[in-house]
């Protein structure tokens, strides 16, 4: 196996590291706009001639095609945000390797109804051509981060081993994770990219349910206070547009599937009044006689999530809640989940919580497809694999998975 990993900030760079210790591919070409970058995410490993880098512009298909083909890749990772997820996934294409991804292609709201109907959902353009993808005997792995991904897996374990009827698919992440200033303060600084974070927030959020198919509601919809594990305790969460919901139901037999984020009350008041101000837009306005998105310039303004890992304290939990009839017919609910303390993986692998338990599950994901475990051709979701295999070897990678009975 030989793979290309685009987009060497903290996500991919902790991929790096937690690849660097398996023996499952013959090489890893880092790439990366900025090469200096591409360079850093491998200095660690400098001794391990597995590792190179390179640079390459994530929005040229051409470009990720091009530098494919001269290292003889077999599999690309998209590591950057998903404004680059069609380029990348084209890119990939055309140079006949497969590929594997942690967000997929963007939506767009209805023009009429953005409250009440889906418009270009989320993955809509990747599912579009699955049939030229299987054709070709290729394989495009989407949405295997952590959520969407592992929440993923979840949902196929718990219909396979735990459950005859599911009613409700419900993933809910939740964290107590605190970031402190220089002043020694709790300071706003998101620990991930904000530019995804106001994507799949702000955007109107996507329900499933059985007899209606996919509908969407206003953003930070139907509030509840979850518990969650691991001493984070109650997180009040909200509807937020994510894949787990176009994802499951092609593959989970389910009557509802929903999707709750633990934002926490300043949080929801930033992202609102970035959305009053036009701040959230991606569309360039002209500033100064220059032209500039006002969601870049808000990325801009915060520090890189992958620098606060010194600053940052806490826990981070992705998991599933799985509500339905246990396989002796009687009412069962589950919680399934993974929990990273930001302390431990800093000191184990110099990477703060939530990019780490983003970033071990495409790698988990690459081995498996290395040993022929998990094969495939065609669009795919994690939840289409067997989930005992990737459970079993994520908790080989020394990062254990936990289920709770009663949600």
């Amino acid at each position: 196996m030989r793979v290309l990993v685009v987009g060497a900030g903290g996500v991919g760079s902790a991929a790096v590291g937690i690849a660097a210790r398996r023996d499952f591919f013959e090489a890893m070409v880092v790439a990366d706009y900025d090469p200096a970058r591409a360079e850093r995410a491998i200095e660690a490993h400098a001794g391990d001639g597995r590792f190179s880098a390179a640079r390459v512009d994530a929005s040229s298909a051409d470009a990720v095609a091009a530098l494919a083909r001269e290292h003889r890749i077999t599999h690309v990772l998209n590591a950057v945000d998903p404004r680059f997820v069609m380029p990348l996934f084209q890119g990939a294409f055309a140079a006949g390797a497969d590929y594997l991804d942690m967000a997929m292609s963007l939506s767009r709201p209805h023009a009429e109804a953005p409250h009440e109907r889906t418009g270009v959902k989320l993955g809509d353009e990747q599912f579009a051509v699955a049939g030229d993808w299987e054709a070709a005997g290729r394989l495009a792995l989407v949405g295997v981060g952590v959520e969407p991904g592992l929440s993923d897996v979840f949902a196929r374990y718990a219909a396979d081993q735990l459950f005859s009827e599911i009613d409700e698919v419900g993933v809910r992440d939740g964290a107590d994770l605190e970031v402190v200033g220089p002043d020694g303060e709790p300071a706003f600084a998101p620990s991930f990219s904000i530019w995804t974070t106001i994507e799949e927030c702000l955007n109107p959020p996507v329900i499933w349910e059985k007899d209606r198919g996919w509908f969407t509601t206003a953003p930070f919809s139907e509030p509840e206070v979850f518990e969650f594990p691991a001493g984070i305790g109650p997180v009040e969460c909200v509807n937020v547009e994510h894949e787990e919901v176009l994802l499951i139901p092609r593959w989970v037999d389910a009557k509802r599937v929903t999707f709750k984020y633990g934002l926490g009350e300043e949080f929801i008041a930033v992202l609102k009044t970035l959305h009053r101000l036009g701040l959230d837009r991606t569309d360039p306005v002209l500033v100064g006689g220059v032209e500039v998105s006002p969601r870049d310039v808000v990325a801009a303004c915060l520090p890189d999530p992958a620098t606060l890992g010194d600053r940052m304290r806490g826990k981070t939990c992705a998991g599933t809640w799985v509500a339905g009839r246990g396989k002796d017919g009687q009412d069962r609910a589950v919680y399934l989940y993974h929990v990273v303390d930001n302390e431990w993986s800093m000191k184990e692998y110099g990477a703060q919580a939530v990019v780490w338990q983003t970033a071990i599950n495409p790698v988990v994901a690459l081995e498996l497809l290395a040993t022929g475990t998990w094969k495939g051709t065609g669009v795919l979701g994690p939840e289409a694999f067997e989930p005992t295999a990737f459970l079993d070897l994520l908790t080989d990678y020394g990062s254990p998975w936990g289920m709770r009975e009663g949600g």
